[in-house]
């Protein structure tokens, strides 16, 4: 029964993705004005950040235009659930809006904006800032890296501790791509 909801919290999730991606491209025309940062599928820390013996990995999705002059407009997700369960939460969801970014002279883009995160246990922070960056690339090769704001300073996984926000890792690409373009 457990393996069954499993494979159903993924596939669900996967569907969900694919839409968030699907609902954030942007027409051609906007494109010309911007660069695009896309990503959606799985990640993997290569690690087990909240001791419980798993290895901790989140399912993500991103659709970001980030223009020159430092504006973007996009949407990011970014759920540690189902089949990557992650510090004893049956969720922890990151999402929101885009409202900045650069792309970095290593071929890197950085986004900011501002959104929830969702607990599931009837605790769901609003209005909090988050940062990501990500490199392009599938299966171990593309990565993503998410600071959340201001909050969980010092939770398992915060790899700066004492600043203020939740750092977690860099990640890989388990499977899916990131793409900037």
């Amino acid at each position: 029964m457990k393996m069954k909801m499993k494979k159903t919290n993924m596939i669900t999730t996967t569907a969900a993705l694919v839409v968030l991606i699907l609902l954030t491209r942007v027409p051609p025309a906007a494109a010309q004005s911007g660069v695009m940062v896309t990503g959606g599928g799985t990640g993997t820390f290569n690690a087990d950040l909240d001791g419980d013996g798993d290895v901790d990995g989140s399912h993500f999705g991103f659709g970001v235009i980030i223009r020159p002059n430092g504006s973007a407009r996009g949407h990011f997700l970014c759920q540690m659930a189902g089949n990557a369960d992650f510090l004893g939460l049956k969720l922890m969801l990151v999402e929101g809006r885009v409202s900045s970014g650069t792309i970095n002279p290593d071929g890197s883009a950085t986004f900011n904006g501002g959104g929830s995160v969702n607990l599931a246990n009837g605790t769901v922070f609003r209005g909090i800032p988050f940062t990501v960056t990500v490199t392009p690339g599938g299966r171990f090769v593309g990565s993503l890296r998410l600071t959340v704001i201001g909050v969980f300073d010092g939770v398992p996984g915060d790899t700066f501790l004492g600043n203020g926000n939740y750092d977690l890792p860099v990640e890989l690409v388990n499977s899916g791509l990131i793409s900037i373009h």
